[in-house]
């Protein structure tokens, strides 16, 4: 189980970089600025997950800073899939999130 969790907290990861990404390409405005958000979301997203929250992040945070950025992060996933227009798959990413994060602290993974 321990195991099947990491894989669902890896697969989270990649689904609130996805996110971002259609967040940014259904952006109402021109096609220029949906280009910009469409690539430049994910790779801000990305940046900052190799900075802060990645394994082996240069400067990763612990503790209940980790907590915020986490909270933060994954929760931008959520927001930016709700934005888009897809309010039920961002329910249902927020909840596994959830229980996924909280199996992965109470097995202190």
């Amino acid at each position: 189980m321990k195991t099947l969790n990491l894989l669902i907290i890896f697969l989270s990861e990649l689904a609130v970089i996805g996110s971002v990404a259609i967040w940014g390409f259904t952006l109402g405005t021109g096609w220029v600025l949906r280009l910009l958000a469409g690539i430049g979301g994910p790779a801000l997203m990305i940046a900052l997950w190799s900075l802060f929250g990645a394994p082996d992040a240069a400067h990763k945070v612990h503790g209940a800073t980790r907590t915020v950025f986490e909270t933060g992060w994954f929760g931008a996933g959520a927001v930016a899939l709700a934005l888009a227009g897809y309010a039920a798959p961002a329910l249902v990413l927020a909840v596994v999130l959830t229980l996924s994060k909280c199996l992965a602290v109470t097995w202190h993974q």
